[in-house]
């Protein structure tokens, strides 16, 4: 109950990082209403069931790879998806790669693709067959997105169809394998307009998969760092690794970052995505991190002078385990009753709270989760001031919050969708969804889109009576969130991806 005040694992955490994304109307193209990260969508005229076995409600479906973590987003007549090159699209792409496939909007055709080989040496820096994880955030003719190999690229959302646009023109050398010759660069490559790789650029260390949902504010990109442990799971390789950096969305450049030197309590990784909002005034970024405390900073004003990277102002701290160890932290590996918190699912902002999970890892720490309810209207370290409500989950939860007429939802792997009062935390009801959950709930159209590591991808009535309204049972596992935009509903399985559209019936 609510109080008042008070293979295998490495391919989860993939899903951590689809562990949501809803695409709010039209051309609204980021991970979560944009910025606050709110899973809902003001998307009509969705349908509440389908079935691919009959093409009830189906408008089209594609493959994908064989393992796709990511969650597609729709905008400007295309639709992306990450995924791995198991399935080529093109012969001249062989071997394993993260893929970010860009597809027409009508029938799900290629468009382009860019093609990342999986970085060397170490497999837990980028974890063999995992593909590309990262959902892309698009500003007119702009995408930007995050490879496997921790690089934030922009792209032109034409790709190559209209010419190599530069200033970066090295894309056949990108998409080479150690050691290989270039690629030859054809009409269905991506064009890569800059390149920033957190790794050498932000001083960073990859863990398993790279996951990231770029927060684009004004001339600024706001980003993750995805700092991690190395493959003993017991040190932390760059301590001083920043958890957020800022880049200049004209040129890649770093511009900033966070000096709170979290590096060192890291549990797992840092995948969480930031969110963003306004509190008295001033513009708040926050972030969840791999250490179990919800952070604020203040928004970056303006540009820092030439050569200079600024440090991001720490606004206030929360942390949504305070009971759970603080030192020695990787002693826990693998303790599922004892262990320290972290965070996965992306913080949401709405008036004036934010709402975050956190909890023992699910990989390698306690089951224990919760939901927090943060007043982000407070300065300092708030974890004994700052609750409004916490709600305690059935266990782990990598999912982010969704919420809609004053009523939340959210998932999480005990295998449960759940509502609540979003002002108090009360329950209204659960779900069983009889297998665990990674990605967020989407919200829209009155409804709930949820789907399960168990194939099951369920439909409910959005409201304080609970409501089943169809569920189907599709080819694989799903992990990313499904999204709307446009009239169609987006849901991507581990092996295909499928646009669901209100259709007459045959």
């Amino acid at each position: 109950m609510p109080k008042r005040r008070s293979l295998a694992p490495v391919l989860f955490l993939l899903l951590c990082l689809a562990v949501s994304a809803a695409c709010a109307a039209g051309d609204q193209a980021h991970w979560g209403q944009w910025p606050s990260r709110n899973m809902v969508s003001d998307e009509l005229g969705l349908p509440d069931s389908f079935d691919p076995a009959t093409g009830l409600n189906i408008k089209w479906s594609v493959k994908l790879g064989t393992q796709t973590y990511s969650t597609p987003i729709a905008a400007r007549g295309k639709v992306f998806i990450g995924t791995n090159n198991d399935l080529p699209r093109d012969p001249e792409h062989k071997g394993d790669c993260g893929v970010l496939l860009c597809l027409d909007e009508k029938d799900g055709s290629l468009c382009w693709q860019l093609v990342v080989p999986k970085r060397e040496g170490d497999p837990y820096l980028d974890w063999p067959r995992a593909g590309w994880s990262s959902p892309p955030t698009i500003e007119g003719d702009r995408v930007y997105s995050v490879t496997n190999r921790g690089e934030v690229v922009c792209l032109d959302i034409n790709g190559q169809a209209n010419g190599n646009d530069g200033p970066y023109l090295d894309e056949g050398k990108h998409m080479a394998f150690a050691g290989g010759q270039p690629q030859k660069v054809g009409p269905t490559d991506a064009d890569v307009i800059w390149l920033f790789d957190l790794v050498s650029g932000a001083g960073i260390h990859t863990h398993d998969a790279v996951n990231a949902s770029v927060l684009a504010a004004g001339p600024f990109l706001y980003v993750n760092s995805g700092n991690g442990v190395d493959n003993t799971h017991a040190r932390i390789r760059c301590p001083n690794g920043p958890s957020l950096v800022v880049l200049d969305k004209a040129t890649g450049k770093l511009l900033a970052q966070d000096g709170e030197r979290i590096g060192p309590h890291i549990v797992h990784c840092s995948w969480s995505s930031p969110a963003m909002g306004e509190v008295n005034g001033r513009k708040l970024v926050f972030l969840g991190v791999g250490d179990g405390v919800c952070y604020a900073f203040e928004a970056l004003q303006a540009a820092p002078p030439q050569g200079q990277v600024q440090t991001l102002k720490c606004v206030w701290r929360f942390d949504c385990d305070p009971n759970g160890p603080k030192e020695n932290i990787h002693q826990y590996d693998m303790n599922r009753t004892e262990s320290p918190s972290n965070i996965t699912g992306m913080p949401v902002f709405h008036q004036g709270r934010v709402y975050v999970t956190a909890g023992g890892d699910v990989w390698h720490g306690k089951r224990q989760a919760w939901l927090k309810c943060i007043d982000a209207s407070k300065t300092g370290d708030i974890t004994g001031t700052g609750e409004v409500w916490s709600y305690e989950l059935v266990r782990h939860c990598l999912s982010s919050v969704a919420i809609h007429d004053e009523l939340l939802y959210i998932t999480d792997c005990g295998r449960r969708i759940h509502c609540l009062d979003a002002d108090t935390g009360r329950p209204f009801w659960t779900h069983d969804t009889r297998d665990a959950i990674w990605a967020s709930p989407l919200v829209a159209d009155g409804k709930v889109y949820v789907g399960t590591q168990g194939r099951d991808f369920w439909i409910l009535a959005a409201g304080k009576e609970k409501k089943v309204l169809s569920s189907v049972n599709l080819d694989s596992a799903i992990s990313g969130t499904a999204t709307a935009a446009n009239g169609v509903v987006y849901i991507a399985t581990m092996r295909q991806l499928h646009a669901l559209q209100k259709l007459p019936k045959r």
